[in-house]
């Protein structure tokens, strides 16, 4: 049994940090707490922080060396004050954000208006030169003639994580980034959490998969469209044979005045012209808005549409070796205002806002990780799917890592002088498999472990 945390201890951590109205880390929250008195180590604080999260007496944002801790309401202010003072606001953001403050009762009922789709090529775009110029230049990744996808692979362990919480989170999701990254990582499911929000997360991590693997076949097209969204509803929807099929039925918004289109034929015509729409754009990240905007407004499927939304908004980024968008650290209220924002008013300038933001978050987050890394060995890069293919061929024949397998395979696919690089390549690979790395090579964890059964009967023989 774990020990009952004082209340005494709550309260008074909730103090210091109800100080600091621009946030607190957990180093200087240390020294605040020790000036006062109270002395504890870090495990012990962090334990009490979480409590004081779960209870929402405080909040977070961030995460490792960049988390802070803010007071839930400040004197004389509000948590939207808060949050105003972290994404900073166009004039039109902020005309947005005050008009879907007001209670439900004042705002307008709305329908679903054809012409904010229709009238895109007229209208748009919703980035300015300027802005895509911005976004370009801090999210190219400086690698030209690399394989689509190249980017998202090099952070794929931080972007599974990140994005499986930030968008799960964003759902009211209340596993924290920690749990997410043991459940990802180890399969470990966290204590006292609905089998849903597991689920939900197990789903990001396989949709990003599959974003990331088919980097070369995935668009703006239905089989992607269709199939991201049976993966992220799997397991989740009351009618299963409705994950990755378009809805059938009406659908309502929970907290807000916006009516979805509810005819089945004119939303399958509507979808398609989204989806047209969409590809027809030249740039990705005018292409990522503008499917992040659509596909939340049309609302095409029963549920999870938000979820798909966000994923499909990374489909233009991860083809073109854009650094991926996260949504870490923003904002739940944030996000929600400016989905409002469209619903309500087709007004995009305070999603904007917010997108821009995020993607500025997310490259700060993984271009360090790629730094990191270093630069990709471009033997592997040139490879990579060979090595996938010869990977999963060894480990569903059921053979260990054979050299005269692995060569008389290599001898078949590849020229003379690559082959003694690319055996040691395969060699190390399969040494190196575990549960947590299998998902590269596109095997799943039943398979991965009948392979080691095998290989351990084999060894116990020999």
């Amino acid at each position: 049994m774990p020990k009952q945390i004082n209340e005494q201890d709550l309260e008074k951590i909730e103090q210091q940090i109800a100080i600091y109205s621009k946030g607190i880390g957990i180093t200087e929250l240390e020294t605040t707490l020790s000036a006062t008195g109270i002395i504890m180590n870090r495990r012990s604080l962090l334990r009490r922080i979480s409590t004081l999260i779960e209870s929402n007496r405080i909040r977070a944002t961030g995460a490792f060396k960049g988390r802070v801790y803010w007071p839930l309401a400040l004197p004389g202010s509000d948590a939207q004050d808060v949050e105003e003072s972290v994404i900073p606001l166009s004039v039109a953001g902020r005309e947005i954000r005050g008009y879907v403050s007001q209670p439900i009762q004042r705002r307008e009922p709305i329908g679903y208006r054809r012409d904010f789709l229709l009238s895109y090529l007229n209208s748009g775009p919703y980035l300015n030169n300027t802005t895509r110029e911005h976004l370009h230049r801090i999210g190219r990744a400086h690698q030209e003639n690399v394989p689509a996808g190249t980017m998202a692979r090099q952070v794929m362990g931080r972007l599974l994580i990140d994005l499986s919480w930030a968008s799960s989170y964003l759902e009211g999701n209340t596993y924290s980034l920690l749990e997410t990254e043991r459940l990802i990582s180890f399969g470990q499911a966290a204590e006292g959490k609905d089998a849903l929000e597991t689920q939900m997360i197990l789903n990001h991590k396989q949709a990003i998969e599959f974003l990331v693997e088919s980097a070369d076949e995935i668009g703006f097209n239905r089989y992607s469209i269709l199939n991201l969204h049976a993966i992220l509803s799997d397991n989740l929807l009351p009618n299963p044979e409705a994950c990755g099929r378009l809805r059938q039925i009406a659908v309502g918004i929970g907290g807000s005045v916006y009516s979805p289109l509810s005819t089945p034929q004119l939303l399958d015509e509507y979808f398609q012209i989204a989806l047209d729409t969409a590809a027809a754009i030249n740039d990705p990240f005018e292409q990522s808005f503008f499917a992040l905007v659509h596909l939340s407004y049309l609302q095409p499927f029963e549920d999870v549409n938000k979820r798909v939304a966000r994923l499909a908004a990374n489909i233009p980024l991860v083809k073109h070796n854009l650094c991926p968008l996260s949504f870490i650290d923003v904002p739940k209220k944030s996000y929600v205002e400016g989905i409002l924002g469209v619903y309500e008013q087709n007004r995009i300038e305070l999603l904007r806002d917010i997108f821009v933001w995020g993607y500025e978050r997310s490259v700060k987050r993984y271009l360090s990780t790629r730094e990191e890394l270093g630069e990709p060995d471009p033997f592997r890069m040139k490879y990579r799917t060979l090595l996938t293919e010869i990977i999963r061929e060894v480990v569903l024949q059921g053979t260990g890592p054979d050299q005269d397998v692995v060569g008389a395979w290599a001898a078949e696919h590849l020229p003379e002088v690559d082959r003694p690089r690319f055996i040691t390549l395969v060699d190390a690979e399969l040494r190196g498999l575990h549960e947590g790395n299998i998902a590269r090579f596109r095997l799943r964890p039943k398979e991965f472990a009948a392979w080691q059964d095998a290989a351990q009967q084999k060894k116990s023989k020999g």
